[in-house]
């Protein structure tokens, strides 16, 4: 869990649930664990819950029955991109498929223009039973085209030296807005505290000018031999026995002996009997390493359905005795692997169960949603990792090492015996939100997680004060309103149909919000406790409002109708007075706007100096109208001074008007 702090960026995701006006009409081509323990017990104060709609869970594919449906929609990706009304120099790349049980195949693409690969052009395609397109979610609603693919030689940059770089590669970037032609490159190096980095930079290809940057080593940090005597797969036999899992993939588990590239040497063992528990014996970390793989492993494909992180029955491997008394572990896409360090003085292999799922499920996240390690979409890629590290250890049910909504908490890694982090509070260690704000994406995505977390917390176990296995809880809202949780098991199933069917690269919290919203709607139903569960939670986080509205304080509105130009800009304005000092970090912003296709729309509000604050993105979108709550921090606003809803309408043919729209000190 590195501190480098990831560059800012702006993105958008955009789901639909009913058929878009925009989309092209036809249908799609149709496309026809060793340990399984029960759940650990937990105190919580949320009611039974309704059972997952069987139709809507994913189904176990077996390898064969997997390749057909990549053949199938590899097959008809020509005709999908025609139905989505791509452009003649578009293609599409298939990079996964999911199918429901009811028969609903999701199916995850990659885009291409004139050969070049596009960032920030992955979207998501649902089809029905029948082969109709009934959602899509797309990391951008913009336009895929570039006057041209042509770049000056004199602004590609050079590659790097540094062993991991690669050569610049011509691209498309299209992850922030309007797309241009770019370069691509990875740049291999060694950060500050000894973690290997391949740092992704996007430059412009006609200026040079630096258009994003991300790292491509996931970082995570946690602790060992707290598991007790466990059970390992192994593989071999009469006096040679290795680490290699072949009920899991093949998992291996390798000793790096201090260094820091390669595989090192595979794990062997003469008597099939591993490590002692101690840290002076290399062979526990390895245990630990291994153990983990394997608990997660289980929790993907038997409490999802998922054959692997990649969905292909093949394991990635671990890494342990990284450097020398290196403190972190990581996950690399480029090794397909998980590497942990040894800790402080060589003393705490960091390989407990917690990190070892934090680690593998990185590789989920960037075989499914592929969420980019910076701004928002950063966060919430940490928070997965942090969210189902707790799913699999309250599903291993491992008295040594509990169920528990603390990440890293064996570690003591500031040495007083602390977790590394909260889930009910991420402002407990020092660093992480609680709640999300505007200026969030700026922060590092370790602690921009912050809000994601607690949002799971919430939905899981809900507010205020209580105890689940021995560990006391104690989780505040935004508001300050309540919320009751729906259990870890209705919790996780939704998050994890959100992040593998719902999701994108460039997801946003407010596009999190809606994928989950929509899963949940999937798995329970629009009208479920679970459905405004989420919405609950949600809000208590300070993205999005309660389900029916709620709040108080001072509200000034206008009610007068604004008719938008098709396209064109209008602004309504409020003028507020009687109030001291400065608007609130959680002002509210509820909007109703009526239109025929709210996806055109971009919506600001603009404060009494002229600040601007955006609400809404022009994108991709399923929907006609504009009813929503928007939260703002506007705290270094002044209070009173004539505020404006500004809306554009940035394409043709459609239309409509603010029907209202109000402000709550």
């Amino acid at each position: 869990m590195s501190l480098s702090t990831p560059l800012s960026s702006e993105e958008f995701s955009v789901i639909g649930r009913s058929t878009p006006r925009r989309r092209a009409t036809g249908a799609l081509v149709a496309v026809s664990a060793l340990l399984a323990v029960g759940l650990q017990s937990q105190v919580s104060t949320a009611a039974p819950q309704a059972k997952p709609d069987p139709g809507a869970l994913s189904v176990k594919l077996s390898p064969s029955q997997r390749a057909e449906l990549l053949r199938d929609a590899e097959a008809g990706s020509s005709a999908t991109a025609r139905a989505l009304g791509l452009g003649a120099k578009e293609r599409l790349v298939v990079r996964d498929v999911i199918k429901n049980a009811d028969g609903t195949v999701h199916t995850r693409y990659e885009r291409t223009y004139d050969g070049l690969p596009v960032l920030g052009g992955d979207l998501v395609v649902e089809e029905s039973p029948g082969g109709a397109v009934a959602e899509v979610a797309k990391a951008t609603a913009a336009k895929i085209a570039v006057p041209s693919t042509s770049a000056p030689a004199s602004k590609k940059p050079s590659k790097a030296a540094a062993e991991g770089s690669t050569a610049p590669r011509k691209v498309v970037w299209a992850a922030d807005g309007k797309p241009v032609l770019a370069w691509e490159r990875v740049v291999g190096g060694t950060r500050e505290d000894g973690t290997p980095s391949e740092l992704h930079i996007v430059t412009d290809a006609a200026t040079g000018e630096k258009l994003a940057q991300w790292e491509g080593v996931h970082t995570g940090t946690g602790e060992s031999m707290y598991s007790g005597q466990v059970t390992l797969g192994t593989s071999g036999s009469g006096g040679s026995y290795t680490m290699t899992d072949a009920n899991r993939g093949n998992h291996k588990t390798y000793d790096l002996n201090g260094g820091s590239s390669g595989t090192g040497t595979l794990f062997s063992d003469a008597d099939d009997l591993w490590g002692n528990g101690s840290p002076s014996n290399r062979q526990t970390a390895g245990v630990d390493a291994h153990y983990g793989a394997a608990l997660t492993w289980d929790y993907y494909k038997n409490v999802h359905g998922r054959n692997g992180v990649r969905n292909d029955g093949k394991a990635p491997y671990s890494r342990v005795h990284y450097g020398n008394a290196y403190v972190n572990a990581f996950w690399s896409d480029s090794c397909f692997c998980m590497t942990y360090g040894d800790g402080a003085n060589n003393s705490k292999p960091l390989t407990s169960i917690d990190v070892a799922a934090h680690e593998m499920t990185h590789g989920l996240t960037s075989n499914t949603a592929g969420l980019r390690y910076s701004g928002e979409s950063g966060g919430l890629n940490e928070a997965t990792s942090d969210i189902f590290a707790a799913a699999v250890e309250f599903r291993a049910n491992n008295s040594s090492d509990v169920g528990d909504y603390l990440i890293g908490e064996k570690i003591d890694i500031r040495g007083n015996g602390t977790p590394l982090r909260y889930m009910d509070k991420p402002s407990r260690d020092g660093n992480s939100k609680d709640y999300w704000y505007s200026g969030i994406g700026n922060v590092d995505v370790h602690y921009s997680s912050g809000p994601a977390n607690h949002f799971f917390y919430l939905l899981s176990e809900g507010s205020g004060a209580k105890t689940i296995n021995g560990v006391s809880y104690d989780s505040p809202t935004s508001d300050g309103q309540p919320v009751t949780g729906i259990g870890i098991a209705s919790a996780e199933k939704i998050w994890f149909k959100a992040l593998t069917e719902k999701m994108t690269s460039t997801t946003s919290y407010a596009g999190a919000r809606t994928a989950t919203l929509s899963a949940a709607a999937d798995l329970f139903g629009t009208g479920s406790t679970q459905y405004d569960a989420v919405a609950h939670a949600w809000a208590a986080v300070n993205v999005g409002s309660r389900p029916g509205g709620g709040g108080g304080g001072d509200v000034f509105e206008n009610t007068s109708d604004y008719q938008i130009p098709d396209p064109g800009t209008v602004e309504s304005p409020i003028s507020v007075t009687g109030l001291s000092g400065n608007a609130p970090s959680t002002l509210k912003v509820d909007v109703d706007i009526v239109h025929t296709y709210r996806g055109d729309l971009v919506i600001d509000l603009i404060a009494p100096d002229g600040s601007s604050y955006r609400l809404k993105n022009s994108g991709w979108d399923s929907g006609d109208n504009v009813q929503e709550t928007y939260t703002v921090d506007a705290s270094s606003e002044a209070a009173n001074g004539t505020w404006k809803l500004r809306v554009q309408d940035v394409y043709n043919y459609d239309s409509g008007y603010i029907d209202s729209w109000k402000l709550t000190f």
